[in-house]
């Protein structure tokens, strides 16, 4: 239960936001409407880079230290938002929070790591992941709600009292689990090498790239996704409910997945999930062009089908990118991380920025990643 107290953290930081981005634009009198969206990424962009630093510290520290550090930046980050008078300093407080939540996100996997194995890891992990398909579904409701009785600001009031009961019961109930004689000293040596090892192991590099095409569309459809819902199709405080929607399908995916992958396998769950992704995303392309936006129920549909298969995908790619690198784990999955999120980060920018009161945006990048995660499986697998 702590451990999924900790890591919800992350997605209700990034998902219970997403009503409030029109609200926080006319606020703080921001010109284009686009600016608001930053909201997201900058948080993304703060866990991307966190992560390379988390992991090698609690390797060397602990794993008590770090996530303590990282919590006490996350609410400096709160703070931070709560006073703000504009968004570059919202942005500022927002890049904080992702460089403190990165230390939990990252850090409480390795805690479970270390008290557990088999399957009583397996049914602590299966607990954890049944809160992250929760969340995300019900975090916009959470944001929606806390507006109805405060402004944007609200929030991050409950993100703060939130991050500071999870501060108090993670630092009264869990014990340090990282015995002395198992740590490693921090060496920048140490991440260079586990760096140019990716970057040199095609496997390893081919789905880092993926996932980073993959997480890219995902990311432009969260930046886009309250224009789109709220003002586009006029839905107002039904954002959430719509957005809930969609994310309990990826849900369904990741626990199919789970079923599917020991007899299928993440190499033809990947390739497959992804193909039927982008022929269904080309064929809405198509329409989007021709005959203009579509109704919210087949824009709807579009996305419970699309984000089932790509969830397909999500399970996988990260899992595929490790497989090479297991004499290097703790690194080795903060190097994938970080480096898939600073490819993501920027392209997902790209695609809410350039939203412009149609789907086009939108709907053409998830073709374009789509085919290009595609083709990196295709330059991957070639050269095994």
């Amino acid at each position: 239960m702590l451990t999924a107290a900790t890591i919800s953290l992350v997605a209700l930081s990034i998902d219970a936001m997403l009503p409030a981005l029109p609200e926080i634009g006319r606020d703080l009198k921001v010109a284009d409407p686009n600016e608001s969206q930053l909201v997201i990424s900058w948080l993304l962009l703060g866990m991307a880079l966190g992560q390379l630093i988390y992991g090698p510290m609690s390797d060397s520290f602990g794993r008590r230290p770090p996530i303590h550090v990282g919590m006490v930046l996350f609410m400096l980050g709160c703070l931070i938002c709560i006073l703000a008078p504009n968004l570059p300093l919202v942005l500022a407080g927002r890049f904080l929070q992702g460089v403190g939540v990165a230390g939990p996100r990252v850090v409480m996997v390795a805690v479970v790591r270390d008290q557990y194995v088999g399957r009583a890891m397996a049914r602590v992990m299966s607990f954890v992941m049944a809160v992250f398909i929760l969340v995300p579904a019900i975090a916009p409701a959470l944001g929606q709600g806390i507006l109805l009785f405060a402004d944007w600001r609200g929030i991050f009031v409950v993100f703060l009292v939130q991050a500071l009961v999870v501060w108090i019961w993670f630092t009264w109930r869990q014990p340090e689990t990282l015995a002395l004689e198992r740590r490693s000293p921090v060496s920048a040596r140490r991440l260079w090498a586990a760096l140019r090892e990716i970057l040199g192991n095609r496997m390893a590099l081919g789905y880092t790239l993926v996932a980073g095409m993959v997480f890219a569309g995902f990311l432009g459809y969260l930046n886009s996704a309250p224009q789109i819902f709220q003002q586009h199709y006029g839905l107002g405080e039904l954002f959430p409910l719509y957005f809930g929607v969609v994310a309990l399908a990826i849900g369904a995916a990741t626990l199919l997945n789970a079923r599917l992958v020991m007899r299928w396998g993440m190499r033809r769950l990947s390739a497959g999930g992804l193909l039927v992704f982008s022929v269904i995303t080309g064929i809405f392309l198509l329409i989007v062009v021709v005959l203009g936006d579509p109704p919210l129920w087949a824009f709807m549909s579009y996305l419970m089908i699309g984000f089932f298969f790509l969830g397909m995908v999500f399970g996988n790619i990260n899992a595929l990118a490790m497989e090479p690198l297991g004499h290097i784990a703790g690194l080795g999955a903060a190097v994938v991380g970080s480096l898939s999120s600073l490819i993501s980060v920027p392209l997902g920018m790209l695609v809410g920025q350039a939203y412009n009161d149609t789907l086009l945006p939108l709907v053409g990048g998830f073709a374009f990643f789509g085919v290009a995660a595609l083709a990196i499986i295709w330059w991957t697998e070639h050269g095994r």
